[in-house]
């Protein structure tokens, strides 16, 4: 029995070893926590001291490496004016992502702008020539009109009859509404040119940027 006690000994004496280095090995889990400071100074620490609780901050893992990042607190205005910010950078990467996977080719993107802007020329023209027969429609009728009070002075003139006094006003009306369309239709004609514009450039700006990260990756090691 006497015998044992050495090996139990040797057994327990291994057991608080493992125990005091497993205490002090590093937690995988433990955080750190990195601010920066109202003079630009940045810290690092197990905890944000209370002062700096509002300020932006990250988190860092036990490798050093940021898992999780707290923006500032904002004012609504500033909240407002941040969603806006990454709802448009959002949409630009997403129009990026569309250019890149529709287009081969420049030239490729100056044929579709083609094909639009044809079709807005199509519209333009019709309705130019819609507008021509309202206008000289209503011309003809200011000339009858001419014939009856109240644009007739003399004593004798009669009334203008109710049909050529409502025909003068819808088509005078169409008139207007025509040439608010027409409008319209010229200023989506200079807005879809302005946008393949800026397509275009951004376009090229994408395949050189890619081009550029190819040449790279394929450049021999030095």
């Amino acid at each position: 029995m006497r015998k044992a006690i050495p090996f139990l000994a040797t057994v327990l004496s291994g057991l608080l070893i493992a125990s005091a280095a497993q205490a002090q090995k590093p937690d995988s889990q433990t955080k750190l926590y990195k601010w920066t400071d109202e003079k630009g100074v940045v810290h690092y620490g197990d905890s944000v001291p209370a002062e700096y609780s509002q300020r932006e901050q990250s988190v860092l893992n036990s490798q050093g490496l940021e898992v999780q990042k707290r923006t500032a607190e904002m004012t609504p205005a500033q909240a407002a004016t941040y969603a806006a910010q990454q709802k448009e950078e959002s949409r630009r990467k997403q129009h990026d992502m569309f250019l890149i996977s529709t287009y081969p080719s420049v030239k490729e993107i100056e044929n579709v702008r083609d094909v639009r802007l044809d079709q807005i020329n199509g519209q333009i023209t019709a309705a130019e020539a819609y507008i021509a027969s309202l206008t000289t429609r209503v011309d003809g009728l200011k000339q009858r009109a001419l014939n009856f009070a109240p644009y007739n002075q003399k004593p004798n003139a009669r009334r203008m009859p109710d049909d050529l006094a409502e025909e003068m006003v819808r088509v005078m009306s169409e008139l207007r509404t025509q040439n608010m369309a027409l409008a319209t239709k010229r200023t989506e004609h200079q807005k879809v040119v302005a946008q393949f514009d800026v397509d275009i450039k951004r376009f090229k700006e994408l395949r050189t940027s890619a081009a550029a990260r190819l040449n790279q990756a394929n450049s021999p090691k030095q």
